[in-house]
């Protein structure tokens, strides 16, 4: 019956995990999405390299999420149980060189999703495609189409709208206004897993990678490597940092070690010999092109002054200036707070209306972390109703 449809908004993978999970409890679930097709975001992500979650051990992988609140629910259904899922959706995996869980080279990302959506056909979920969410209020859900304006009468409603990047794949944020209407606190969305601009100094080296270095922020520090760019610098270990430097307001920064495995000492050591520094950096420090370029952005005295290079090498101090547009970025920091959540994810002002996914105000970096707590609040919305649900 209409009445006791559960209605998600959001065909990403929060949505599409709560739909699989009430299904097979026998729910009627239907899905709107304002896209054409499913998971758009998802398959962009594919793009870069499709990482579905991380392999580390679970004490490490929780410690990647900023809120005890999310570290719980991850946990409760973690990256083994995503590798399982995936496995049982005909999806094998594999682990990359840094950990990375990826689906085997057979897979390509629309494979996957069309596994996924095959599944929950079977199921019997509905999706309906090209509906805009517009409102909700104790009664009904308000949408619009092309054909106008509508309503539908829910038993509960799952909000997966997503966060605020990639407006093009459907993470719009409008989803902002109409909860501040009701007032539902909303921590302001802001870029995260996002470059910096920098210094215009650093400009000259577009294009140019630093690998197996380590980048630091006060105490944090991150092994990876980086991409200088045409108005900045990317790159994982730029990522993790913006949590940390989002507490400060810029000009802010970063240090970059370029040799993490020599000390300060034993690079002097080896700068005091009798060849030219240029010679030494390259034949003996076996620095690469890129830092030998950014170390040649220091004036000529700095340079040529063997204490202050040994300790640029390993501390070269980049000056970040902000980051970048909330649009181009991976991700975004904030969302609804969880103290208007209730511990299963439904709002306290609205006790049959569960969030889900990155609309949450929770953070990770890349590396799989993002997908993997999409997976887990979706699991977990969908467990928490199909618990207390009685068909």
């Amino acid at each position: 019956m209409q009445e006791e449809q559960i209605i998600i908004i959001g065909a990403g993978p929060a949505g599409l995990m709560a739909a699989q999970i009430l299904a097979e409890k026998g729910f009627e679930v239907h899905v709107y999405e304002q896209n054409k097709a499913a998971a758009r975001k998802f398959l962009v992500a594919g793009n870069g390299g499709f990482n579905l979650t991380h392999s580390e051990e679970i004490d490490s992988l929780l410690n990647k999420y900023d809120a005890p609140e999310i570290q719980k629910i991850v946990k409760k259904f973690d990256n083994q149980k995503v590798i399982d899922w995936l496995l049982d959706l005909g999806v094998s995996t594999y682990v990359g060189s840094s950990g990375k869980i990826f689906p085997t080279k057979n897979f390509k990302p629309i494979q996957v999703l069309k596994a996924w959506l095959d599944r929950l056909e079977n199921l019997g979920v509905a999706i309906h495609y090209e509906n805009s969410f517009q409102n909700f209020d104790e009664t009904f859900v308000y949408f619009k189409n092309k054909k106008g304006d509508f309503k539908v009468k829910y038993s509960k409603i799952i909000l997966a709208l997503g966060g605020g990047s990639w407006k093009k794949t459907g993470s719009d944020s409008k989803w902002v206004e109409t909860l501040k209407s009701k007032n539902i606190a909303i921590t302001l969305l802001e870029s995260a897993n996002s470059g910096y601009n920098t210094n215009p100094k650093f400009h000259i080296l577009q294009g140019q990678y630093l690998k197996n270095i380590k980048v630091s922020f006060q105490e944090n520090e991150k092994v990876g490597e980086i991409v200088f760019t045409k108005y900045g610098v990317e790159g994982s270990p730029i990522y993790f940092m913006n949590r940390f430097t989002r507490q400060y307001d810029f000009p802010l920064t970063l240090n970059i070690d370029l040799k993490p495995n020599l000390s300060e000492s034993d690079i002097l050591k080896e700068l005091s010999g009798s060849e030219k520094i240029s010679s030494i950096l390259k034949r003996k420090l076996k620095l690469s092109t890129t830092s030998i370029n950014l170390l040649k952005t220091l004036d000529k005295e700095s340079y040529l002054d063997i204490e202050n290079l040994s300790k640029m090498i390993k501390n070269f101090p980049i000056q970040v200036l902000s980051f970048r547009p909330i649009d181009e970025v991976i991700s975004t920091s904030g969302g609804i707070s969880f103290s208007e959540l209730n511990s299963n994810l439904s709002l306290k002002k609205f006790p049959n209306v569960f969030c889900a996914g990155e609309m949450i105000d929770w953070e990770a970096p890349t590396g799989g972390y993002l997908l993997q707590a999409c997976f887990s609040t979706g699991f977990f919305v969908g467990k928490s109703i199909a618990e207390s649900q009685n068909l």
